[in-house]
């Protein structure tokens, strides 16, 4: 196999290439054989579910970490920054000090132009070029305005009123990697390589760092789970594929790699259909030539001696053509995309009565949970009703659901639920299961667990192989794809959905949308996606303080 190599290119070039790539931690292999090339000046989104292998492609790109195998070219004059650079300075450190690792390229420059400066009297001509050179150099780093660049990021990522002098300690785990972004940002290097960098933002400061990355002139690759970011920043995609553990490339941005899904199911449609009609054919010819073969003996017409027995060879080489062209088929068969995901709702009405007329299907009355959620009065979910609870962190989103959905029991006030409630929490099982897949998805429900393999299957979450897997064993992007089979699988007259995007594919996100859209039931949910929150209907509930608005 081939060695890894990281490509020495010219200074002037800007290239980011990946040729065989293969990264492997002990036995498990994350990415395999993996090529693409990202062009200078596009912003490269990386998609794809939690444990895909999304962080581990971003730390090669910024020799973070070696590749196995394969070739890793990656050049930029203007330097390259990585998002989690400045993560691992210890908390007695200051925000200076961050700011300084930061901009150590853009500082050692200018130490060099200090001293080169204080022996230009004297200089050689060669001299005088090296000294042009580095200063033009450091001008088109913008190094005379960084730490200007440093104040503009701070101000727009939300830390305007952090001092230079506070420690890194005394800041919040959002607030360290808000400063992270912004010394990151403000170095101004050619190539940015991003890991999540809406995360711990508000509202303003996305709409400040989509601003900022639009007008960047060079290259950024960025990791994100965030639609909105995506549909602004992306002009091209690089999917990474958990299942064939590589990545695919999509060019014109969300647009394009939405159009090329949409293409792609199509087709493996009309293969899967072309399949089933071709074994439809070919049993029909099997059965005709079977029987003109049983009938040949029978017909006077096929005559006597050598001329029969040659026409029975013919249709006898026939039908074991015809056999092996059967066989073939079923040996090789076409599968059916995945089914779309449906919710299963069963919505009890009594005869002659109108669902949209009758009681709330749910009620909150005075709930109060600790210092973590006061509901003033009566809150009601009709049959039909959407919800959207809404609030900043600690307001008591997750703890309303909780109680909604009767996983936790107030302190004071009344509840009333319908018995059928399908749950989606926000946390993964802090304890995972070491029952098998499969087994997992089959508990509770009549019958043996491999009743339920075809139909667990046929969701198009999981392959075959991963049925007998112990779910402990599995990513937090599989542990998530069990939850919304089972949410998806279940009868639920009311739904409780906490931060249901989280973990899971784009592609999956939208899946999950189109389900809730045709879902007739009542849903109550949390989310920090604004695409979901931009596409949900019904009514909004703003909780703050722990109170009800």
């Amino acid at each position: 196999m081939r060695e890894r190599a990281r490509t020495a290119v010219p200074a002037a070039v800007a290239q980011l290439s990946v040729k065989d790539v293969t990264k492997s931690y002990g036995t498990r292999t994350v990415l395999d054989q993996v090529s693409f090339t990202v062009r200078p000046g596009e912003k490269a989104a990386v998609i794809g579910e939690n444990g895909s292998g999304k962080s581990t492609l971003l730390r090669l790109l910024a020799a973070a970490e070696p590749p196995d195998t394969g070739e890793i070219t990656v050049s930029f004059p203007g330097g390259t920054g990585h998002l989690a650079q400045t993560l691992d300075l210890d908390p007695g450190h200051t925000v200076q000090d961050a700011v300084d690792l930061a901009l150590a390229d853009l500082r050692d420059m200018e130490r060099r132009l200090r001293a080169a400066e204080e022996g230009l009297a004297d200089a050689s001509p060669a001299g005088l070029d090296a000294y042009g050179e580095l200063l033009t150099a450091y001008e088109e780093r913008g190094g005379y305005d960084a730490d200007a660049r440093v104040d503009a990021a701070l101000h727009g990522l939300g830390l305007a009123g952090t001092t230079r002098e506070r420690t890194l300690g005394s800041l919040s785990g959002g607030e360290q990697s808000r400063l992270a972004l912004a010394c990151v940002l403000a170095a101004a290097p050619e190539l940015l390589l991003l890991d999540e960098p809406t995360n711990h933002l508000d509202a303003a400061a996305v709409h400040w760092l989509e601003e900022h990355l639009r007008a960047h002139r060079g290259t950024v690759v960025a990791v994100t789970h965030d639609r909105g970011f995506l549909e602004r920043i992306a002009t091209t995609v690089l999917e990474v594929d958990r299942g064939a553990r590589t990545v695919h490339q999509y060019g014109d941005g969300w647009p394009g790699y939405r159009a090329a899904k949409a293409a792609a199911r199509r087709r493996a449609e009309q293969e899967h259909a072309d399949w089933l009609v071709e074994i439809t054919r070919t049993e029909d010819l099997l059965g005709a030539a079977a029987n003109r073969l049983a009938t040949t003996g029978k017909d006077p017409r096929q005559g006597f001696g050598k001329h029969r027995r040659s026409h029975e060879a013919k249709l006898g080489g026939q039908v074991r053509a015809v056999r092996e062209r059967l066989a073939h088929l079923r040996r090789n068969p076409v599968p059916a995309p995945p089914e779309l995901l449906r919710f299963t709702a069963a919505l009890p009405a009594a005869d002659g009565v109108d669902q949209d007329a009758a009681a709330p299907l749910a009620e909150l009355d005075g709930v109060a949970v600790g210092d973590r959620l006061r509901l003033d009065g009566l809150l009601t979910v009709g049959p039909r009703e959407r919800l959207l609870v809404t609030g900043e962190n600690g307001a008591g989103k997750t703890t309303l659901l909780r109680v909604l959905a009767g996983d936790l029991e107030p302190d004071a006030g009344a509840v009333r639920r319908p018995a059928r409630i399908g749950y989606l929490a926000q946390e993964l099982p802090a304890r995972s299961t070491r029952l098998p897949l499969l087994d997992a998805f089959a508990a509770g429900r009549p019958g043996p667990p491999e009743e339920y393999a075809r139909p667990l299957l046929a969701l198009g979450l999981f392959r075959e192989e991963d049925l007998h897997v112990p779910v402990a064993a599995l990513s937090a992007g599989q542990q998530r794809r069990l939850q919304i089979a089972n949410l998806v699988t279940r009868p639920a007259d009311l739904l409780v959905l906490d931060e249901p995007t989280n973990h899971i594919a784009l592609d999956l996100v939208e899946d999950l949308e189109a389900a809730l859209a045709a879902y007739p039931g009542a849903v109550v949910a949390v989310s920090h996606d604004r695409g979901f929150r931009r596409r949900f209907p019904g009514e909004h509930l703003e909780l703050r303080a722990g109170r009800r608005r």
